[in-house]
């Protein structure tokens, strides 16, 4: 476990960030230039004491010589570029992933599209709306459900899997899954990346056999298991302590270079962890990996809005993606395409005027 974390933060956008740039009074991210930041912020951890501390780039050369090193090594990986791992997948531009759960029960909408025809008419509409990446599902993940069956899974995503590239041989094709004989089955049919809510530790083989594939990964955390997640989750500091999760999985793995993070908005967390991840997102920047995160109609959204919930939580879902989108998030996992692209089109043109 690290004692100090580096936070890029201070953003500007667009006209203003080209020419902070240029004058080198900013460091781009991700190396794009339509995006830069001026400021990090330096989180030092003592125990369980944690402190921080927001300064000027042009004062890092004033720190001490072990803070110093730690945070050149995290500036390389948070101005560097994303190398575009990810079939038809540009890590400088926003990817919109549309979900398709063909479950019963999951928290949002399950049963609704768990039908052959309704399932591609959704998959076409989403695609049509600007989904860049379709994330299939085929077993509840929501809070208190049980695992299911490795069969019944299947059964429920296999007619999709296997004639989803003879339809849209240039959209990202994903699986959203914890077993690792349904995710071989998968890459089989075509699929491009695995989206493994456990971060690849329900199923102990999970791992071992991917070895074997050379397929892009979404290392997800998660708090205990979906039927425990939301009993009383605890940390001694959630920001730091998912960032060390992540700093482990690639540690673990060095070799795996194809890995989006995604820090599980919803999954063992309370509203107060939700709520802190959102808005320090831009921590895991300096991990050197694209960002992946999913807000869409989740439970924080209505403990904040309250009387003003909806069924789709739309409203809350898109102010949470546009402000993920100017902290440098890459991808968005959503219900509502069409809304969330027509957000992202407007924000980022003002943006970047």
């Amino acid at each position: 476990m690290r004692k100090y974390y580096t936070r890029a933060c201070s953003f500007y956008h667009g006209r203003a960030a080209r020419s902070l740039i240029k004058s080198n009074k900013a460091f781009p991210l991700n190396g794009k230039k339509d995006i830069a930041f001026d400021k990090i912020e330096i989180f030092t951890r003592h125990g369980k004491k944690v402190k921080n501390n927001l300064i000027n780039i042009k004062d890092i050369k004033k720190l001490k010589k072990n803070i110093r090193r730690v945070v050149y090594a995290d500036l390389k990986k948070i101005v560097s570029k994303r190398k575009n791992f990810l079939k038809n997948i540009n890590f400088s531009r926003h990817s919109v992933m549309g979900i398709l759960n063909m479950t019963p029960d999951s928290f949002s909408d399950g049963g609704k599209y768990n039908k052959k025809n309704k399932s591609f008419k959704h998959i076409f509409n989403m695609i049509a709306s600007g989904a860049d990446i379709i994330d299939v599902g085929g077993e509840s993940t929501r809070p208190g459900s049980k695992t299911i069956d490795t069969k019944i899974e299947w059964n429920r995503v296999k007619h999709v899997l296997k004639n989803f590239k003879k339809k849209y041989k240039k959209t990202c094709l994903s699986i959203d899954t914890r077993k690792s004989d349904l995710m071989i089955k998968s890459i089989k049919c075509g699929v491009d990346l695995i989206n493994d809510v456990s971060g690849f530790e329900h199923d102990p083989n999970a791992l071992s056999k991917l070895k074997n594939y050379n397929i892009s990964k979404i290392v997800h955390h998660m708090q205990g298991t979906p039927t425990t997640m939301q009993k009383n989750p605890k940390y001694k500091n959630v920001i730091l302590d998912i960032y060390d999760y992540f700093e482990r999985k690639i540690a673990n793995n060095p070799k795996d270079r194809k890995i989006i993070i995604d820090p599980g908005i919803g999954f063992g967390k309370t509203l107060k962890h939700n709520l802190t991840l959102i808005s320090k997102i831009s921590l895991f920047h300096s991990l050197g990996f694209p960002i992946l995160v999913g807000t869409s109609r989740k439970k924080f959204i209505n403990q904040i809005s309250g009387k003003h919930d909806s069924k789709d939580r739309t409203g809350g879902t898109l102010a949470s993606v546009l402000f993920l989108m100017s902290q440098g998030v890459q991808i968005f996992r959503v219900h509502n395409v069409n809304e969330v692209k027509q957000g992202i089109l407007v924000f980022k043109k003002i943006l970047l005027s």
